[in-house]
């Protein structure tokens, strides 16, 4: 018997999708710290298990890690968006596939396809340009993972979705264009309209320099937000609160 489809938070925007006996991760960042961020708590590599196929959604450094990546294996298939394919190549990964928005690609008994997201598209400082995108993932179920983007025309056109995975904030005090808000995101919530909305992209990584006096308080009140504002746009929509490291079946 397949194991039951389920969602794991790992942290940041890294998400374990497990379903039709296949096992996804999203944007693999594993690491205790990434220049001057910390996380809030260590990564079980033991327990997230061996993965099928990696979905990187764009090349920014906490997005696109490359020891993250050469912790999970040299011979891990990654899917990474058109510009990207061959400087991952580079970094002798040996199973690597470019995937353009709106293309389609099977994975076991799975399919991801492409989808569109608003973000910056460079690896700074002075490194590769990649089209930033999202995921729609369909079996049995079907899952939106958004990467990082802004609400954007076109949206409501990835519906229907039964699980959305969507960026609320970031790791610093105040984001930045190209990612959404809690506000943004219940308006994508609304959108979209799934079965369940889960938060990512929030409780992990804050920099060392705001935590002098404990870990800051927008590692924690982001998620709440989120949930607050699709209550109000969006009713019909359950969101479900993970803190890096829980699950929950979809």
């Amino acid at each position: 018997m397949a194991a039951p489809a389920q969602i794991v938070y790992v942290g940041h925007s890294t998400v374990l999708v497990e379903m039709d006996g296949v096992r996804l991760l999203t944007d693999p960042l594993l690491r205790a710290r990434l220049l001057h961020l910390r996380r809030v708590g260590p990564v079980d590599l033991d327990a997230l298990g061996e993965v099928d196929a990696v979905l990187v959604s764009h090349v920014h450094l906490d997005h696109l890690d490359l020891p993250s990546l050469r912790r999970l294996g040299r011979d891990t298939r990654i899917v990474v968006p058109q510009g990207a394919g061959r400087f991952v190549a580079r970094k002798r990964f040996t199973e690597v596939t470019e995937l353009a928005i709106g293309q389609e690609l099977r994975i076991g008994a799975l399919v991801v396809r492409g989808a569109p997201a608003i973000h910056d598209s460079a690896r700074r400082p002075l490194g590769v340009r990649a089209v930033p995108m999202g995921h729609v993932i369909r079996g049995s179920r079907s899952v939106y993972f958004a990467g990082d983007t802004d609400v954007f025309d076109g949206m409501a056109e990835l519906a229907p979705v039964d699980v959305a995975l969507l960026p609320i904030w970031g790791w610093g005090p105040t984001i930045g264009h190209g990612h959404m808000s809690p506000k943004e995101a219940a308006d994508a919530a609304r959108l979209l309209q799934p079965s369940v909305a889960i938060p990512i992209h929030w409780g992990t990584y804050f920099p060392f320099q705001n935590a002098l006096r404990g870990i800051p308080s927008f590692v924690e009140w982001p998620a709440q937000d989120f949930a607050k504002r699709v209550e109000s746009v969006a009713p019909a929509v359950e969101v479900r609160l993970l803190r890096p490291g829980e699950q929950t079946p979809i």
